[in-house]
């Protein structure tokens, strides 16, 4: 058995990972995948992948191309979901804020700097026309991080994945203002350079068993009741999410990773565009 450690986020995502697991369709190739969920999200895992404590991450595609540009040893090894992701924007359930317009002032409450949460707030205040040099963070580490930030009155607005936080925005303790979809394919697969170099074999047994998962996952009968249960969502929330949800199964295109590039340089948060195949698995 060659064990493979694989981080994520504790999201709907990422149950046709947990559906091979619970197959032993890895095992079955002689491999033992060990799933860590990460709910502290990207820039966590961009830091474990970096630090040797992670060799696969099913990680969101602005976050790594950030860290790879910044020297993480890392590189993209194909998309996991091609759709984009839809980041819903948060105040406190009782503020009397009702509109992405009146947040401008605002602090931004993120789990922590280079995560979904801290660069998807920048190119939002792009999207909006703000000046993004006078965007202020407060680090909440994680969503329960965030409830309790928001609804002591901090007056921060927080953004995270539109279907997660719908059971908070159901039960009134967020409300959600806007939508800020991402302008790319949402979540890829990165792997850390040494074990590219060491189990290149062993990665593509892993990608063979999970193309078979995604390409069949909307078929799963009653896969939409299993969705809602698991992850404690209304039926009606996961059959929306999932007719709005593709998996991909190709490599990132240079152009998306240009493009990517491109916005986070044009936000000061990269130092320069660097070559495609940088940040590519070949």
């Amino acid at each position: 058995m060659k064990t493979v450690k694989i981080i994520g986020v504790p999201e709907h995502f990422n149950l046709p990972w947990h559906l091979a697991m619970e197959d032993n369709a890895f095992e079955d190739r002689g491999i033992q995948l060990e799933w860590t969920d990460i709910p502290e999200g990207t820039g966590k895992m961009t830091q474990m992948l970096q630090d040797g404590e992670a060799d696969l991450a099913i990680i969101l595609t602005e976050g790594i191309i950030k860290s790879i540009s910044q020297g993480n040893p890392a590189k993209i090894v194909q998309v996991y979901v091609s759709s984009p992701l839809l980041w819903g924007i948060h105040v406190d359930g009782k503020s009397n804020r009702n509109s992405i317009s009146e947040l401008k002032e605002d602090p931004i409450a993120i789990s922590r700097m280079g995560s979904g949460s801290h660069l998807m707030a920048y190119i939002n205040a792009q999207n909006q026309g703000w000046d993004t040099e006078k965007l202020q963070f407060e680090i909440i580490n994680n969503l329960d991080g965030a409830v309790e930030n928001l609804t002591s009155g901090s007056n921060a607005y927080f953004m995270w994945e539109h279907f997660t936080t719908k059971p908070l925005v159901d039960k009134g303790i967020f409300k959600r203002v806007g939508d800020c979809p991402t302008p790319w394919p949402c979540f890829v697969v990165a792997a850390s350079n040494s074990f590219l170099k060491e189990k290149a074999g062993v990665l593509r047994h892993i990608l063979e068993v999970i193309y078979t998962y995604t390409a069949e996952f909307k078929q799963i009968p009653s896969i939409d009741r299993t969705l809602s249960n698991r992850y404690e969502q209304k039926l009606e929330d996961i059959q929306e999410w999932l007719s709005s949800t593709s998996w991909g199964q190709e490599q990132l295109s240079e152009t998306t990773v240009n493009e990517v590039q491109s916005r986070l340089h044009d936000l000061n948060l990269i130092e320069e565009v660097k070559d495609a195949s940088d940040f590519l698995w070949k």
